[in-house]
């Protein structure tokens, strides 16, 4: 659903990139709170290291959508579709990351691979970014209420919560073309056509964002963001001592005889280790190195090699755009001669190697530049913590 230049005016563009920037504002100050949350723990404890643990995941879950979009998949006759990515971010690393997870996505895919306009980057942000993620959160938090505490929830409302986010985005963009729209189509046809395969489209980006939430779930449930809380399992305490039977009378304590009585015994000493139980200690902080390797491996083999067989059919937005004549003033890409254009490397004429080679660096680049953006919003939050507290 990548929109292009000139689709929508010049006014709405602009004004739509105020919004994004607005979005990306808020959404820095509340990943601030996201990225400093412990796996499990309260917001803000640091010193166990949540931090150091979710800035490269959420680098990570940017990475993985790049390379899963790469993957284009049928759902009508010449029409394909792409994960989002708005739902998946959001339930992983928290909604407001969640909507920066996108945008650094939206920015590597605009400059370097000239997919989705410059101008329309506003746009493309508010829609997709902004829109999917705001919209599958609040379902997901609101379907984990009517189920608390049960793991297969979270499954079932990743599910529901995606499928229902791309409708909405794709509602969203009608809403905008309604505004500022550069052709004269009726908009009624338009919102038909967009939400109709955009439906479809939803099927696969809930049963791609479940898979994948469900397979960390069973792994490290703990690293799940909108898992916290239900992924927890409540302590059990065991008895071992002996357990009273319904009816029977208690058994009478023995007499004890103070020593200045005859033949009086001194009562024995409990031992030290059953006399008070063992203080509770904290969990052993997990890495999550593997679960990153395993993310990276993953996001690696999409992007370089299932990429090669992705559905070459144009998207949904494409094919709408094509029908129904709202292509007509569509602008080159301003980056449209660079040397990853169209998701391939220029002058390597073998087509399996130059686009698995675009999708290898398209996972590299946007890794280190979301890893980076992530680390660096931790950290300033670190830095506030001692002077908020002064």
């Amino acid at each position: 659903m990548h929109v292009p230049d000139g689709f929508i005016n010049a006014p709405v563009s602009a004004a739509t990139g105020v919004v994004a920037a607005a979005a990306v504002a808020v959404s820095l100050r509340g990943a601030r709170r996201e990225l400093l949350d412990t796996a499990g723990g309260p917001a803000g404890d640091a010193g166990t290291g949540g931090g150091e643990r979710t800035a490269p995941l959420a680098g990570l879950v940017a990475a993985f959508i790049f390379a899963v979009q790469m993957l284009n998949f049928p759902v009508a006759a010449g029409t394909s579709g792409h994960l989002l990515g708005g739902a998946l971010a959001a339930i992983l690393v928290g909604p407001y990351t969640g909507v920066l997870c996108v945008s650094v996505v939206l920015l590597m895919q605009s400059v370097l691979f000239a997919d989705g306009g410059l101008t329309a980057l506003g746009v493309n942000i508010t829609d997709m970014a902004v829109v999917t993620t705001v919209v599958a959160y609040a379902i997901f938090r609101g379907l984990l209420k009517l189920a608390p505490g049960r793991r297969r929830t979270v499954t079932v409302a990743s599910f529901v919560a995606a499928l229902l986010s791309v409708p909405a985005a794709a509602a969203a963009f009608t809403g905008l073309y309604a505004l500022g729209g550069t052709t004269d189509v009726p908009i009624g046809k338009v919102f038909t056509a967009m939400f109709g395969v955009h439906v479809l489209i939803g099927i696969g980006e809930a049963a791609i964002t479940a898979l994948t939430v469900g397979a960390v779930m069973a792994v490290r449930p703990d690293l799940v963001h909108g898992a916290r809380g239900v992924a927890a399992r409540p302590l059990e305490l065991r008895n071992t001592g002996p357990v009273a039977t319904p009816g029977a009378p208690a058994a009478a304590p023995a007499a004890v005889r103070t020593a200045d009585e005859p033949g009086a015994t001194a009562a024995p000493e409990p031992a030290a280790d059953t006399a008070a139980a063992p203080a509770p200690t904290a969990a052993p902080r997990r890495s999550a190195r593997r679960v990153w390797l395993a993310g990276l491996a993953a996001a690696l083999l999409c992007a370089g090699v299932v990429s090669f067989y992705a559905s070459a059919s144009p998207d949904g937005l494409e094919k709408v755009a094509a029908d129904k004549g709202i292509d007509k003033k569509t602008e080159d890409h301003a980056t449209k001669d660079s040397p990853l254009a169209d998701y391939g490397v220029k002058d390597i004429t073998d087509t399996r190697l130059s686009g698995g080679l675009a999708g290898v660096i398209g996972v590299g680049a946007t890794l280190a530049v979301g890893t980076g953006v992530f680390v660096v919003v931790r950290r300033r939050r670190s830095a506030a913590e001692p002077a908020e507290t002064h």
